[in-house]
């Protein structure tokens, strides 16, 4: 019988000096997207990869602790600066700034961006009538 060969395939060696942390709170989730400068992602994860479950998953605490992980993946990666975007309503908002805060010592914060969209001016529609 022909033995199957296993392929290992090589992590790749990723050394960033700056990176964005793009981080999404709604009101039943968390992501958190740490992407190069040019926007490519490099780690990614939300907080069911930390199997918070239902309504859990929208907890300040899931964000915290998800937070947490992305830096301890990164630290490898020899990350030095970071820019922050929060994108949503969430209430995990301020828990994932207290990790960055607490983390402070490894990873300079160089700005903080707020790209939540605000919903005005929308036109009521009709409906359409049954005859």
């Amino acid at each position: 019988m022909a033995q199957k060969k296993t392929v290992s395939k090589k992590k790749r060696d990723i050394k960033l000096s700056s990176g964005i942390l793009h981080v999404r709170t709604t009101s039943n989730n968390t992501h958190i997207t740490l992407s190069d400068a040019n926007g490519n992602k490099v780690l990614w994860g939300w907080a069911w990869t930390l199997w918070f479950k239902g309504a859990k998953k929208s907890t300040p605490f899931a964000a915290e602790t998800l937070a947490r992980k992305i830096f301890e993946d990164a630290k490898p990666m020899w990350l030095e600066t970071i820019n922050l975007v929060f994108v949503g309503i969430g209430m995990a908002r301020e828990w994932v700034f207290k990790a960055i805060n607490e983390l402070a010592g490894s990873v300079e914060l160089l700005s903080i961006q707020e790209k939540t969209w605000i919903q005005f001016g929308w036109v009521k529609w009709t409906r359409p009538k049954r005859n």
